[in-house]
Order: C-alpha cells, then structure tokens, then sequence
C-alpha cells in the first residue's frame, strides 16, 4: 500500500464532497442569518483555510492566501487562546472561496510529497501527533464539515450532495 497515494486520494475525494456541497449552496443560504457564526460560506471557509494551514510544513511557515480576512475561518468567536474575537467581516463569495478551493487542491500533491510522514512531530505544537497521523486529522477535519454542511443542504433545501469515496 502506499501510504502517500491514499493520503492524496482521500484528501481529493474530500475536497471534492466539500466543494459540491459549495456549488450545490443556494443563493438565500450562503449567508443565512438564523445560522449564527457558523453560516454556510465561513464554514466553508474555516474548512479550505484549515486544510491548507496543516498541509504546511508547520504554523512558522504557513503563508496565508492572499485573499484572507482576519478571524474569518473562527466559527466560534474566540482567538487562539480562548479570547473574544470580533469575526465580523464581509462574506467571501461562493467563487471566492472555490477559488482558494482550487489552489488547496492543486497544492496536495507537492504537499503530500514533501511531507516527512515519519516525523514525530506535525509541527503544530497543539497538535502532540506524527506528522501522518496529523494528516488523519486534517482529512477528517474536512470530511466532518463536508458532511455537516451536505446535511444542512439536506435538511434546510431539500439538496442532495453526493459522496466521493476516493479520487478518481
């Protein structure tokens, strides 16, 4: 088995439930109100943001996209260290955030093999994993959103979003 193909299949196959779920989005949802902070495009967002901050080598040197808005990914109000945040900012549009979609996707690859997967540490320090079993995390963190947003579409829109088991 080769561990970096089934980490770069599965990170596509993510991406690929996230954006359809992105693209499936409508209009009178994207940045529904009676959602609270965590409204359809900052979840959205969060997740991109998230999942192109942990493909970095560690936090020193991620750079953020060049788009990115403060406190924009926080879906619960709070700074890093648990202080108030004020997350207010204008929405990213739908192609906005498929345009960071696209540069997250396209960068896994390169990322995923130039990644020391038997390092002991991920190079977020809270985050005490290998490096490979932080890319678990990371791959989960993507699922879980996907799926939490694909279900909101189905409940709130009556929108189905398929399910992408692995890249194809």
């Amino acid at each position: 088995m080769d561990t970096r193909a089934a980490l770069k299949s599965q990170y596509h196959a993510a991406l690929k439930t996230l954006r359809l779920a992105i693209e499936a989005c409508p209009d009178d949802r994207w940045d529904d109100p009676s959602d609270g902070l965590a409204v359809f495009w900052r979840v959205a967002y969060h997740t991109v943001f998230y999942t192109h901050f942990y493909l970095s080598d560690d936090h020193e040197s991620f750079t953020p996209w060049e788009h990115h808005r403060e406190h924009a990914p926080s879906l619960d109000g709070l700074d890093w260290d648990g202080t108030p945040i004020n997350v207010a900012c204008e929405p990213y549009t739908r192609e906005q955030i498929l345009e960071y979609w696209r540069l997250c996707d396209g960068m896994v690859d390169g990322r995923v093999d130039a990644m020391d997967l038997d390092a002991a540490a991920c190079g977020f320090p809270w985050y005490p994993l290998p490096k490979l079993e932080h890319q678990l995390v990371n791959l989960r963190h993507i699922q879980h959103h996907a799926a939490a947003l694909s279900s909101r579409l189905r409940r709130e829109a009556g929108v189905e979003v398929a399910w992408v088991g692995r890249a194809t």
